[in-house]
C-alpha cells in the first residue's frame, strides 16, 4: 500500500519553523535517518541534508515526493503562519 493511504495525523498547527527545521521534525517522528528518507524517496541524501541544514531549499515540484514519503500531506511541510 502506498505512503499516500496511511497518512499521520501530525499536529503541526503550533509549528511555525522554516522548511529545514520542519523537515527534521518529519523525518524524525516517521522514525527515519536521512539514509533510509533517501532511499524511499529517492532523493539523494547529500540533498536532505543541504535542505535540513537550511543551506538549499527544494522546489515546489519536490513536495508531494517528500510528503508521500513520509505519509503526511505536503501542507504539513510548510510552516502555518
Amino acid at each position: 500500500m502506498s505512503a499516500a493511504r496511511h497518512r499521520k495525523e501530525i499536529d503541526t498547527s503550533t509549528y511555525t519553523g522554516r522548511f529545514a527545521e520542519r523537515l527534521r521534525m518529519l523525518r524524525e517522528k516517521a522514525g527515519l535517518s536521512v539514509d533510509e528518507l533517501a532511499e524511499k524517496s529517492g532523493i539523494p541524501k547529500n540533498t536532505l541534508y543541504e535542505w535540513e541544514s537550511d543551506n538549499r531549499t527544494p522546489g515546489i515540484d519536490r513536495f508531494p515526493q517528500i510528503a508521500e514519503t513520509l505519509g503526511v500531506t505536503v501542507r504539513a511541510l510548510l510552516p502555518t503562519k
